[in-house]
C-alpha cells in the first residue's frame, strides 16, 4: 500500500481517461476520469495560490456536485485535509466545527455565504475566488507558522486526508482525523473483497460528511468506475430513488439499512428492471431482518454484506450474507470477522479478553483505525488502551459475542445500557424485539430519569399496518419476549422516526418530543 488518495485519481486518468468517472443524472452531466483530473488540477493551483499546503485544514459546505468531487480532490492533491459539513445543518453548527478545526479555507456554496458568515463569530470570511458552479472560495482563519507544518518531514501517507465530525452520545460534534493510510487500508481491502472493474457503476447516495462516502469516493476511482451521484431529492424519495437505481444501472449500491427498509415498502421496485445490481452493502446501524426478507423479494440476486466499523475504524468487519434466511430467524445479523487487516478482541470491564462466546467491548487494532480526535487529546487517550506488547486498541464503546461459526455478534452499545431496578438494560435488545411485532416499521427505544431517581423507558414506533395498539396490548407482546423489567413504560407512534443527515436514528430529537 504505497498510493495515496490523490493518486488514485492521478492513476486512472492514465488509465482510463475516457472513461466517465463522475454522473450526475440530477443536473443531467457527466465527467471522464481526464477531464476530471483536469479541474483537480486547476483547483489545486488556485488552493496553492492561496497558500493551502500539506497540515491545512480546508472545509467544505456544498450540496454534492461534480464540482464538490474536484475540490476534495483538489485539497488532497496539495496534502492537505478536507472537513466536510453538512450543508442543510444550522450555520452555527457548521462554523462551530469549522472554527473548532482552525480551517483556512472553506469551499462554500454561494447561497450559504450570509447564514455562515453570520454565525461565524470572529471571521469576516472574505471571498478570495468564485470557483464556479455556484462554488466560492473563502478565507476561514489565517493560517499560522507555516515552516513548521507536519507534513514537510513525514510521509504522504501519513498526512491527514480528511476529519469527519460526529455528534457522539453528548450532541457536542468531535472530529476524528483519518490520514491517507488509514483510508487505504480500507480501500485496499474492498477492492481485494468486492473486485470491482471498470464497468461497474457505484452509487454515492452517503453524504460526503458520512463515513459512508469514503467508499464511494476513492473504491471506483481505484478501479476505472463510474460514480452516480444521488442528490439530496432523489435520496430521501424512495420511489424517486429506486426508479434512479434502475435507470442508472447501479450495479454495486451502499447505505444505511434505514434507506433499504423504504425502498422495499415505497420504492415499487416490482416496476422496474434492478438486474445490473450484483452488491448490496449496509452499513450504520442493525438490519432488522423482517426488513431485509422483504426487500430480497424484490432483489433476489445481489450479494449482500453487512459492514461494521464507527467513523474512527473505517470498516473493520464484515459478514456475507448467507442466501437464505430460514423462516422464523429473527436473530440480528452477525457483524462478522475482522477485515482491512486489522485485529479484533474482545475484553471485560477490567480490560481482560474473554472467552468465545462470553459478552464483552470490542477493541479493533490495525491500519483502518483513527489517528485521533482533533484537537482533544484527553478523549483520544481515553478511546485507546495499549497491551503488553504495546499495540494500541480502539475502545469501540460495542459489545460483542464471539461465535465460531459467524465471527462477532453485536449486543449493544456502551453509551445506551442503562442500570434499571438494579438489572443492566440494553435499549437495543428492547428494539430488535419491538421489530418483531408485525405492525412496526421502525422502533427506537429512551430511557430518561424520572422524578423519583428512577428511568422511564419510553418506546417510540412508526407503525407500517393495522391500527394503533392499546397499551394493555403493547405491554403484552413485549412480556412474551422480555423480562418485566426491561418492559418500556410507554409508547409513541410518530409518523416517522427523525432521522440525522446520515440517515441514523436522532435520539437526541427523540428526548425532545413532548411526553
Amino acid at each position: 500500500m504505497t498510493t495515496t488518495l490523490s493518486v488514485i485519481l492521478r492513476n486512472a486518468a492514465q488509465k482510463y481517461p475516457h472513461q466517465n468517472a463522475i454522473e450526475d443524472p440530477d443536473r443531467g452531466n457527466a465527467v471522464s476520469y481526464a477531464g476530471l483530473a483536469t479541474r483537480v488540477l486547476e483547483l489545486s493551483q488556485v488552493l496553492g495560490r492561496h497558500g493551502a499546503g500539506p497540515s491545512d485544514r480546508i472545509g467544505i459546505c456544498a450540496p454534492k456536485s461534480i464540482a464538490v468531487v474536484a475540490a476534495i480532490f483538489a485539497i488532497l492533491e496539495v496534502r492537505a485535509a478536507y472537513v466536510p459539513v453538512d450543508p442543510t445543518a444550522p450555520g452555527a453548527r457548521n462554523a462551530g466545527i469549522f472554527a473548532d478545526c482552525s480551517v483556512t479555507l472553506v469551499v462554500l456554496a454561494a447561497d450559504l455565504l450570509p447564514q455562515l458568515r453570520s454565525a461565524w463569530d470572529g471571521a469576516s470570511l472574505e471571498v478570495l475566488e468564485d470557483l464556479g458552479d455556484q462554488l466560492l472560495l473563502v478565507r476561514g482563519v489565517v493560517a499560522t507558522n507555516r515552516d513548521a507544518r507536519e507534513g514537510g518531514g513525514q510521509s504522504p501517507m501519513d498526512d491527514i486526508a480528511y476529519v469527519l465530525y460526529t455528534s457522539g452520545s453528548t450532541g457536542k460534534p468531535k472530529g476524528v482525523v483519518h490520514t491517507h493510510r488509514s483510508a487505504m487500508s480500507f480501500i485496499d481491502w474492498c477492492s481485494l473483497t468486492f473486485a470491482p472493474t471498470s464497468s461497474d457503476r457505484f452509487s454515492s447516495h452517503a453524504p460526503f460528511h458520512f463515513d459512508l462516502s469514503i467508499f464511494d469516493l476513492y473504491l471506483p476511482a481505484s478501479h476505472g468506475a463510474t460514480l452516480v451521484l444521488i442528490g439530496d431529492a432523489a435520496g430521501k424519495q424512495p420511489r424517486l430513488l429506486g426508479s434512479v437505481i434502475a435507470r442508472e444501472k447501479i450495479s454495486i449500491w451502499y447505505s444505511t439499512p434505514s434507506v433499504l427498509r423504504l425502498l422495499s415498502e415505497y420504492g415499487r421496485l416490482d416496476q422496474a428492471d434492478f438486474s445490473a445490481l450484483r452488491l448490496v452493502l449496509f452499513a450504520g446501524e442493525v438490519f432488522p431482518v423482517k426488513h431485509f426478507r422483504a426487500l430480497k423479494q424484490f432483489w433476489p440476486h445481489p450479494e449482500y454484506f453487512n459492514l461494521y466499523g464507527p467513523t474512527e475504524t473505517n470498516v473493520c468487519t464484515f459478514h456475507r450474507l448467507p442466501s437464505h434466511i430460514p423462516d422464523g430467524s429473527e436473530n440480528p445479523f452477525p457483524i462478522g470477522l475482522p477485515c482491512s487487516g486489522d485485529r479484533a478482541i474482545v475484553v471485560d470491564e477490567q480490560g481482560l479478553e474473554v472467552q468465545r462466546g462470553s459478552e464483552g467491548e470490542l477493541l479493533i487494532s490495525g491500519g483502518s483505525v483513527m489517528r485521533e480526535y482533533w484537537n482533544l487529546p484527553e478523549k483520544t487517550n481515553d478511546a485507546f488502551v495499549a497491551d503488553a506488547d504495546a499495540t494500541h486498541w480502539y475502545k469501540t464503546g460495542d459489545f460483542v459475542t464471539e461465535s465460531a461459526a459467524d465471527g462477532y455478534i453485536f449486543c449493544g452499545r456502551r453509551d445506551r445500557m442503562v442500570k434499571r431496578r438494579g438489572y443492566r438494560v440494553e435499549l437495543g435488545e428492547i428494539e430488535a424485539m419491538l421489530y418483531r411485532h408485525p405492525s412496526v416499521a421502525e422502533a427506537a427505544v429512551i430511557a430518561q430519569p424520572d422524578s423519583d431517581g428512577g428511568l422511564i423507558v419510553t418506546a417510540f414506533l412508526s407503525l407500517a399496518t393495522g391500527s394503533r395498539p392499546s397499551l394493555v396490548a403493547m405491554k403484552g407482546f413485549c412480556a412474551t419476549h422480555l423480562p418485566s423489567y426491561m418492559i418500556p413504560d410507554r409508547f409513541m407512534y410518530p409518523d416517522a422516526l427523525p432521522r440525522t443527515s446520515t440517515d441514523k436514528v436522532d435520539y437526541q430529537r427523540l428526548r425532545e418530543f413532548p411526553q
